[in-house]
């Protein structure tokens, strides 16, 4: 018995858009692994979403808190926009069942890697763009981010030297940094970084270049375990 097809109408409400064209919601599911030919993959709608993205929250940021300085709110914003916070935003929508994958890449685990689910949910903000304009990509953002914006804003200013300090109080070895996975095109990779910290389990980050992976990886097990990153101590 053949497995029913999960319905993109789903997809669309908990996105919050029902999209006028169809097409761009299908490419921004579209891995390249997937793509007969480059445009067809979510690579260029992904480049798009990232800068609507980008302002969406910053228009955020600026009208939700008036009081507070152009430091805090550029932490807020990097915490926001990262590929860790977008792949479980992507996650929340439920996009996984409808990702367009390769073979390999599907049988990889390609539609619960973070890299990939990061991407995708750029790269769906980036299609609402296009389908109907500012407004509504903005709308878009504003449902899916606003529970994240009203955390608190941990501080990426250099979580690796506070995850480093605070593995050295507990006497343990230096944490260390393995490349879990590297994609996108070679002007745009994207990397996923674990940080492994001897007795804890691993914490994995996303970002631009590995630099920045390692940051989020290290800010993302502070978080989970509790460390305070001023004091480095949890």
């Amino acid at each position: 018995m053949a497995r029913a097809k999960p319905d993109i109408a789903q997809l669309e409400a908990r996105i919050g858009h029902a999209f006028s064209d169809p097409v761009l919601l299908r490419a921004a599911l579209t891995h390249v692994s997937a793509s007969t030919q480059r445009p067809e993959s979510y690579e260029r709608l992904e480049f798009l979403g990232d800068r609507v993205l980008g302002l969406a929250v910053s228009h955020m940021l600026y009208v939700t808190f008036p009081d507070r300085s152009e430091g805090e709110l550029s932490r807020r914003l990097a915490a926001l926009v990262r590929k860790e916070t977008c792949a479980e935003v992507a996650e929340s929508w439920g996009v996984g069942p409808f990702l367009r994958l390769g073979e390999g890449e599907a049988q990889t685990g390609g539609r619960k890697k973070r890299a990939i689910l990061g991407d995708v949910c750029e790269a769906i903000i980036g299609a609402v763009f296009l389908d109907a304009g500012a407004e509504a990509a903005e709308a878009v953002v504003r449902a899916a981010f606003v529970e994240k914006m009203h955390a608190a804003a941990p501080d990426l200013r250099d979580a690796k030297t506070a995850l480093q300090e605070w593995a050295q109080a507990r006497r343990l070895a230096p944490p260390r940094y393995l490349l879990v996975t590297r994609g996108g095109p070679d002007h745009a990779p994207s990397f996923e970084i674990a940080v492994e910290v001897e007795g804890f389990a691993p914490a994995v980050g996303a970002g631009g270049s590995k630099r920045a992976a390692e940051q989020t990886a290290a800010a993302a097990f502070m978080a989970r375990e509790g460390v305070d990153s001023h004091k480095g101590t949890g």
